[in-house]
């Protein structure tokens, strides 16, 4: 069979409702050697696409809690929905991370290897942990921005201040 109509045939498992959704979103339009999915053509959509693909993908992460898939598998899921929402609301950059990123994908083959027992929470853990810091670094920059603008504001103001009563 060619690589590219593997590609385009959904995965099976123990959960063929999840699978069919992650293929369909992910990878069921093959365009040569490529294969994009509703995920990508939606995305399109300004504003609302990446909202209503990253509500489909929920649907997976849904099943994967029902199946009782370990806490730090669910929260890798989430940050992979995450990373493809934020990326994906980019203009033209978020339609290409996209169309390669297939999230949907990678929740499913985390949500596999979580039911089978060859996926280690520590390694979900180390990953949830670093997403967790770069949000936390991503917030604290503008505070630490604004804190130096107004240093610098209130400095500006104390040198002119000073300048203006020595002259008086």
């Amino acid at each position: 069979m060619a690589l590219s109509s593997k590609r385009r045939q959904p995965k099976h498992s123990s959960d063929e409702q999840a699978e069919y959704l992650a293929w369909l979103m992910d990878s069921s339009i093959g365009i040569g050697r490529f294969s994009i999915g509703l995920d990508a053509l939606i995305g399109l959509i300004p504003g609302l696409g990446d909202l209503l693909t990253s509500l489909m993908g929920y649907f997976i992460v849904m099943r994967a809690m029902q199946s009782g898939v370990h806490r730090s598998a669910v929260m890798r899921m989430v940050a992979n929905l995450g990373i493809d929402a934020l990326v994906g609301a980019i203009p033209l950059v978020g339609d290409f991370f996209d169309m390669a990123y297939k999230a949907n994908t990678r929740n499913m083959k985390i949500y596999r290897d979580a039911m089978s027992g060859a996926r280690a929470p520590l390694k979900d853990w180390g990953f949830v942990t670093l997403v967790v810091a770069i949000l936390l670094l991503l917030l604290a920059l503008p505070i630490v921005g604004l804190y130096l603008v107004l240093q610098w504001i209130s400095s500006y103001f104390f040198m002119a201040a000073t300048a203006f009563v020595s002259s008086a």
